[in-house]
């Protein structure tokens, strides 16, 4: 009798072990999808609307676009497990990765990110290097940009500069183009941005190199890529990972998606690749 009821015990633990199993997959029914507002909202929708598109096709699975006011949100969305797959530049990579305890899965960068960089602005003649930013009113991006921020910040410090010390005032536009707008209404008199953004900014008009222009870039840096959550399904983490990789230029319609993301191709990405700027942000003491 006891045997009887320890084996329907097993048979009723393993029922509910699947049952639970089918409910967790049943459960993923849209892939949440966000990205840090390093942009305005208006222009985050544009770019992902193409993608967005595609992974539905590719996973068989609707995609929905969240928007997320803030650096720190996205991140929390992460960690809450609100979000599935985040868009994060290297820092906010690695403070996801602090906030989940290390199992964020960085999937995949774009080319472009292995060597990444920022570049300094200006409509002041009077600045060419960065030694000139002493006693200037200087703007950065989002306090947890990596390229409008923390990798700048860096290579300032070690030119001997401290910004907080240093330059006369420090202000914090929140995103890459409005950094710009902030050189170029005279409300700062120098600032920094990603080199990608930059480009995107003069090819539309939106900034002209002759009035507004570059006096420094960094060095180059690994930057953004697309992250999620360690305990989704592997299947799907597979699948995506793939939608990504086999995006290709020479078909129209993928070409489309890639120029959105200023991306020549998509390549595999690991959590490794961040380290240099996680010791920059401890450094800097923007870590703990």
């Amino acid at each position: 009798m006891a045997v009887f009821f320890r084996r329907h015990a097993l048979r009723g633990l393993m029922a509910f072990a699947f049952g639970c199993a089918a409910l967790s997959a049943f459960a993923q029914t849209t892939l949440r999808v966000s990205a840090i507002p390093d942009e305005a909202p208006t222009e985050l929708q544009r770019k992902f609307a193409p993608l967005g598109k595609y992974l539905e096709a590719e996973l068989g699975m609707p995609v929905s676009f969240v928007a997320v006011s803030d650096y720190a949100g996205v991140v929390e969305s992460l960690a809450a497990k609100r979000l599935d797959l985040v868009w994060l530049g290297g820092f906010t990579f690695v403070q996801a990765k602090q906030r989940t305890g290390g199992t964020a899965i960085p999937l995949v960068q774009r080319a472009e990110d292995e060597k990444f960089t920022s570049r300094f602005i200006t409509a002041d003649p009077a600045i060419k290097s960065l030694a000139d930013l002493r006693g200037k009113r200087f703007a950065f991006g989002s306090p947890s940009s990596t390229s409008g921020h923390l990798m700048p910040r860096h290579f300032v410090m070690q030119a001997g500069l401290n910004p907080d010390k240093d330059f006369k005032t420090v202000a914090f536009s929140g995103a890459h183009d409005a950094t710009v707008a902030f050189v170029q209404s005279g409300r700062a008199d120098a600032g920094v941005l990603n080199a990608s953004v930059w480009d995107k900014l003069v090819e539309s008009g939106k900034v002209d190199p002759a009035k507004v222009r570059v006096f420094y870039v960094t060095p180059p840096y690994f930057d953004y890529n697309w992250t999620v959550r360690g305990d989704l399904d592997p299947a799907l983490v597979k699948k995506l990972r793939e939608a990504f990789l086999k995006l290709d230029p020479a078909k129209p319609a993928h070409k489309e998606i890639l120029d959105l993301q200023r991306a020549s191709k998509f390549i595999p990405t690991q959590a490794s690749n961040y380290a240099g700027i996680e010791a920059a942000g401890k450094a800097a003491g923007l870590l703990d």
